[in-house]
């Protein structure tokens, strides 16, 4: 089984005049020289990031000539010496504050911009990921329908070089506890019976019905999402659905599959109870060796916390149905409470496939099409959901920090300042053109608070 991925880190480029549109208008330009921008799943995501900083910027102009203009109607700003100031007086004083605040704004674009622009290794490496994540769905459908023979070849080549990459990663953030999982070693059982045992009826009960049970359902628990951008789902998907997929091939398309995998000749039918001992065997042999060379020899890195595994993983998860019902269990029986429930799991997963897929093919497309919808639709949420409120929690902190600013800017203005004349205030100005009225009191308008239009007016 496979943990859930870390969200990718964004990286940074420099900040240029303009302090809203121009980073990313370079961004544009940036990308027009790319060889990679041809894949453009992650340029609708800068149009989208793009067009609410612009839908924030055309509000801010909306009201910086009117708020200067009240400013400078409404109220009379005096010197410490009780003198009225002049216009010029005025002017100059705004012209300060505007340099003060266009620091403090350009400081936190610069920040922003740059965690998004200089991404683009990152960006070219997820536009890869997409592209061979979307061209193996395609090539894969097409050797099932033209070529079945060679699917099991290209269930190998991918895992070739999708299954070291994920353990170069995991090893490097420490997740490579996650590789004694059962999903591993079932694939790699399986790899075993293809290319070095294709005669042992045993060995091909066993892959098949673990493939088509522990491996297959673990889309549903595991909530894997398809999402082509993102290398570490991909493989999730891959080592979850490419097993029963080239397995079902095997079993109901592959032509003349007893020349190629001679067990078949052996098992026109399955005996039942004989599977599900054959795989069961097969769990308890992974479950023991588990035990003893993760729970056992490094029970002392997992307790530390130096080390995360499937079972601390799923028994610390207070959120899910397992992490609950062991929280129940006392402490020293939870591991073999869970070791149980998850052989009693891999029998009652496998019992569809002993029992209707292995002698029904349009079965076994049936179930292979439901798990893979599963992975589409929580892929569909990943996009939709994760990436939404993702440039919704940027762009909301960008504008309570630009609150922040401007009221700190205000309460270091002087008090007497009348608010008669009803200027739009603070909170309208970093508000989003169609937003609801906010609640909250609006904020007295003063020279401070005139910055951003002053600002904005020099921007244009």
């Amino acid at each position: 089984m496979s943990l859930p991925p870390s969200p990718s880190s964004r990286t940074a480029t420099p900040f240029g005049a303009g302090y809203f549109s121009v980073p990313f208008e370079r961004f544009a330009r940036d990308e027009a020289s790319d060889w990679a921008g041809a894949f453009t799943l992650l340029d609708t995501m800068e149009t989208y990031f793009d067009s609410h900083i612009d839908l924030l910027q055309r509000n801010l102009q909306k009201h910086s000539d009117r708020l200067k203009l009240n400013a400078e109607k409404a109220f009379k700003i005096r010197s410490p010496s009780g003198d009225v100031l002049s216009k010029e007086a005025l002017s100059e004083n705004f012209d300060r504050e505007v340099k003060n605040f266009k620091l403090k704004v350009s400081t936190r674009m610069t920040s922003l911009t740059a965690s998004w622009h200089s991404a683009k290794v990152v960006r070219t490496r997820d536009k890869i990921s997409f592209f061979g994540g979307v061209m193996s769905l395609l090539i894969s459908a097409l050797l099932f329908g033209m070529a079945p023979q060679w699917v099991h070849i290209s269930y190998t080549v991918q895992a070739l070089y999708l299954l070291p990459s994920r353990a170069y990663q995991y090893k490097k953030r420490s997740w490579h506890y996650f590789l004694f999982d059962l999903c591993y070693y079932v694939t790699a059982l399986n790899f075993i019976y293809i290319w070095l045992l294709p005669q042992s009826p045993s060995l091909f009960v066993a892959c098949y019905c673990l493939s088509h049970g522990s491996l297959a359902s673990a889309v549903i628990t595991w909530r894997n999402s398809l999402v082509f951008h993102d290398q570490d789902k991909v493989t999730s998907i891959f080592v979850h659905i490419y097993a029963p997929f080239t397995f079902t091939v095997i079993r109901h398309f592959y032509p003349d599959a007893e020349q190629r995998f001679p067990a078949l000749t052996e098992l026109p039918h399955l005996q039942p109870l004989r599977a599900l001992v054959l795989s069961g065997g097969i769990y308890v042999v992974w479950q023991l060796l588990y035990w003893k060379f993760v729970l056992i020899d490094r029970r002392t890195k997992i307790t530390s916390g130096q080390r995360t595994t499937s079972f601390s993983w799923l028994l610390n998860d207070k959120r899910g149905v397992i992490g609950r019902t062991m929280s129940s269990v006392p402490e020293k029986y939870r591991e073999a409470a869970f070791m149980f429930g998850q052989l009693v799991y891999a029998i009652v997963t496998e019992l569809p496939a002993v029992y209707v897929l292995y002698d029904s093919s349009f079965w076994s497309g049936a179930v292979l099409l439901g798990i893979f919808s599963v992975s589409v639709w929580n892929g569909g949420g990943f996009y939709i959901e994760v990436f939404g409120r993702k440039f919704e929690r940027e762009l909301e902190a960008l504008r309570k920090e630009l609150a922040d600013t401007t009221a700190r800017s205000g309460r270091s203005s002087p008090n007497s300042l009348d608010t008669a004349h009803g200027g739009p205030s603070d909170e309208d100005l970093l508000t989003p053109a169609g937003s609801p009225p906010t609640t909250n009191k609006e904020l007295p308008v003063t020279p401070d608070n005139v910055s951003d239009a002053a600002l904005d007016k020099k921007a244009r």
